[in-house]
């Protein structure tokens, strides 16, 4: 950008020393021209007002005392004045002319400068965009060096890391087996727990159900045909929320028929109060006690712990369903999906869970 910018200035200058030049040779030819000019219009201007008969003083010469001396020196004095003039005149057209044809080479020169400068500004343009693409290659050609270098380092980490995994002992994962048999339908007592988030707690299914039918007892006489909806609880950090439908059918007695209002339970959705709710499973893995006073008193043969479990609990499942394993109890598992409550269908059968 430097030499483009030194070329423009010496280009510049060279046009300008030569303008400078011409314009001051027009000057010195017109001053000349003007004094030349002036001077043959005063000594014409002086022998027209002078006298006709003695234009250069003759009458003060007798005609007796002139001498034929005298006046062939005031001829020869006008033809030197009539020469003067017309050497003068010839001057001012040529300096004329010359002034002329220095204008033709002024404008010609005028308009090479033009076109000198037109070019000199579209040259000067390309190169501010050639440079402008060079810049924008070496700005993308440094991007691509940096990610370069950023994955030499990571490959550099990546190959240091497997050097290390290669000369390691793999550590021994021990896993445990549980026994698979076929399933069965619970009879017997069911404990249920709720594991979400990480969290354990168990579910007073029972003492919910009970007050769910003396609820329901109260209220069944007295509630409106079709569903309707009623809450329990909470009942050691839980409430159930449950639909019965009242509804009348025709029966028969003694081939008379008869309306009978009937009223069941149809649904019950059973969550905590308090959300997140229940203990740490890896506190409770860590102090088995909890679990035994959950479990105590409930025969091992005849109990079944039933689990219900959420996506984000699956591990913490695995792990108590170890221990409740080890300890002699059946279990059974019941995933729920986020958001939903656990849902009991008493119009189907109640809550009988499939026990391994």
């Amino acid at each position: 950008m430097m030499s483009g910018t030194r070329n423009r200035s010496s280009v510049s200058v060279g046009h300008d020393a030569f303008l400078d030049i011409v314009a001051n040779l027009v000057g010195i030819l017109i001053i000349l021209v003007v004094v030349l000019g002036s001077q043959s219009q005063s000594r014409i201007n002086e022998a027209s007002k002078a006298e006709p008969v003695d234009p250069l003083g003759l009458n003060s010469i007798s005609d007796d005392s002139a001498s034929e001396a005298e006046r062939q020196a005031v001829v020869r004095q006008l033809a030197r004045e009539r020469s003067r003039a017309s050497a003068a005149t010839k001057d001012s057209q040529r300096l004329e002319s010359t002034v002329k044809q220095l204008d033709v080479r002024i404008e010609t020169t005028n308009r090479r400068r033009t076109v000198m400068l037109a070019l000199l500004q579209k040259a000067e343009q390309v190169w501010t965009d050639k440079q402008a693409e060079m810049d924008q290659e070496a700005q993308a050609a440094a991007q691509r060096q940096e990610a370069a270098e950023k994955l030499k380092q990571e490959l550099a980490e990546i190959e240091g890391e497997r050097g290390r995994l290669e000369k390691a002992t793999p550590e021994v994962i021990a896993i445990s087996h549980l026994p698979t048999p076929m399933a069965k339908t619970v009879f017997g007592k069911e404990i249920y727990l709720r594991i979400k988030n990480d969290l354990i707690s168990v579910v007073p299914l029972d003492e919910l159900s009970e007050a769910i039918r003396v609820d329901f007892t109260r209220t069944a006489q007295n509630s409106r045909k079709g569903a309707s909806d009623a809450v329990v609880g909470p009942i050691r950090g839980y409430v159930a929320r449950y639909v019965m439908n009242r509804q009348n059918q025709l029966v028969s007695n003694g081939g008379n028929l008869a309306q009978l209002t009937r009223a069941r339970v149809v649904l019950a959705a059973i969550e905590p109060v308090q959300k997140p709710f229940g203990q740490p499973v890896a506190k409770v893995l860590k102090d088995p006690d909890w679990l035994d006073v959950v479990l105590a008193g409930a025969p091992k043969d005849t109990t079944t712990v039933t689990i219900a479990v959420y996506p984000d609990s699956f591990d913490s499942f695995r792990k108590v369903r170890e221990q409740i394993y080890a300890k002699g109890y059946a279990t059974a598992a019941r995933p729920l999906e986020n958001g939903n409550p656990i849902y009991v269908n008493y119009a189907g059968g109640g809550t009988k869970s499939a026990a391994q």
